[in-house]
C-alpha cells in the first residue's frame, strides 16, 4: 500500500532538509541506526514504510530544528475530503 498524502508530504520535507544538509542515506541511516536500505524504501513513494515518530525526533536532534519542521503547515485538504463523512 503506496503512502497517504501526508506520509508523502513528511518525507518530503525531510528528504529536503537531508538534501539541504548535504547528508547521505547513509549518514541519516548510520546515526538512527537503521539501514540505508530502509531509508531508501521511506524515500520511494510507491513503499508504505515511514519514519517512527521516535525516528522524526531523532532526525530533528540531528539537523538541529524543530520535529514540527517535518509536517506541513497547513492540513492537506485533498485527504480531509476524502475520508471526511458525508453530510
Amino acid at each position: 500500500m503506496p503512502k497517504s498524502l501526508i506520509e508523502l508530504e513528511i518525507v518530503s520535507l525531510v528528504r529536503k532538509k537531508r538534501k539541504d544538509l548535504n547528508m547521505s542515506q547513509a549518514k541519516i541511516a548510520a546515526l538512527i541506526q537503521v539501514s540505508a536500505g530502509y531509508i531508501g524504501q521511506i524515500e520511494m513513494q510507491s513503499s508504505d514504510s515511514m519514519y517512527s515518530y521516535d525516528q522524526l525526533n531523532r532526525l530533528a536532534l540531528l539537523f538541529h530544528c524543530s520535529p514540527k519542521e517535518f509536517l506541513p503547515e497547513e492540513p492537506i485538504e485533498s485527504r480531509i475530503s476524502e475520508t471526511a463523512p458525508p453530510e
